[in-house]
């Protein structure tokens, strides 16, 4: 899925303006004597605003892991080195520094996007849709998260209802007669194809059909044929009933595309 997400936040220009909404002299500036410099935050903000990951590591992280660094400078040092590590495809270090910064300050709707985005390309929805949601419960007008989640909910809704029909062919199979149809019944492969099969020739002939002409009607007599000979040659010792499904499909497959 892959599907139309909004990109992931980069958090150079992010960090930067979370520093730069922080109220004066909140921050350790590590100008007085005997002051710790591995507190003085004004490294990690140039290394952030510089969009170099491998320094933002180094920096920021030296701020994160100083326990004399001021509670709103950890923060941003932990969403700055968060960022550094997705740009550098490391998933699973930024998710954890995010869950830091969320324990430390739970009211940042950015950050619950920010981790729902990595928690969808790990594959992992059903933690990405709550990040999302709690996005938009901190700020119901967020539209990053607002686009991410309901682009979630409809994929979810999409691949329940395929999960809905898997393993089940186009027919009723407790109306099943024919052998044929009941060996289709009982192989999902073939339950899958049969129905591949009836879906993309509804398609094409409707497609045929949408200008009035008989190609409609003549595609639909070809299916009809289809369906007679496989009825009639099911059980020959010569006949493959799989490798019949698949070349139909295949055909109609080419058709759909032409």
């Amino acid at each position: 899925m892959r599907r139309a997400f909004k990109t992931p936040i980069r958090y150079a220009a992010t960090a930067s303006l979370l520093w730069a909404t922080l109220p004066n002299g909140a921050c350790a500036t590590g100008t007085g004597q005997g002051t710790d410099q591995q507190v003085y935050p004004a490294p990690c903000v140039a290394a952030a605003a510089a969009n170099d990951a491998d320094k933002v590591i180094d920096v920021c992280g030296a701020l994160v892991d100083n326990e004399k660094t001021l509670r709103a400078d950890r923060i941003k040092a932990l969403i700055a080195r968060a960022g550094a590590y997705d740009r550098k495809d490391l998933i699973d270090r930024a998710i954890d520094d995010y869950d830091t910064a969320l324990r430390l300050d739970p009211t940042l709707a950015d950050i619950f996007n920010a981790r729902g985005e990595l928690w969808l390309r790990k594959g992992d929805r059903p933690r990405a849709l709550h990040d999302f949601a709690a996005a938009i419960k901190l700020n119901p007008d967020h539209p990053a998260a607002r686009g991410n989640h309901k682009a979630l909910a409809q994929e979810l809704e999409r691949l329940g209802a395929l999960m809905a029909v898997n393993n089940k062919p186009s027919f009723s199979c407790a109306a099943a007669r024919r052998a044929v149809e009941k060996a289709i019944c009982a192989n999902p492969e073939l339950a899958n194809l049969d129905r591949q099969i009836n879906a993309v020739n509804a398609k094409v002939v409707r497609k045929a059909g949408s200008d009035g002409s008989r190609a409609g009607r003549a595609l639909q007599r070809e299916q009809d044929a289809f369906l007679a000979r496989r009825n009639a040659a099911f059980g020959r010792p010569d006949y493959d009933l799989r490798n019949a499904m698949r070349e139909r499909l295949d055909h109609l497959l080419a058709v759909q595309r032409y």
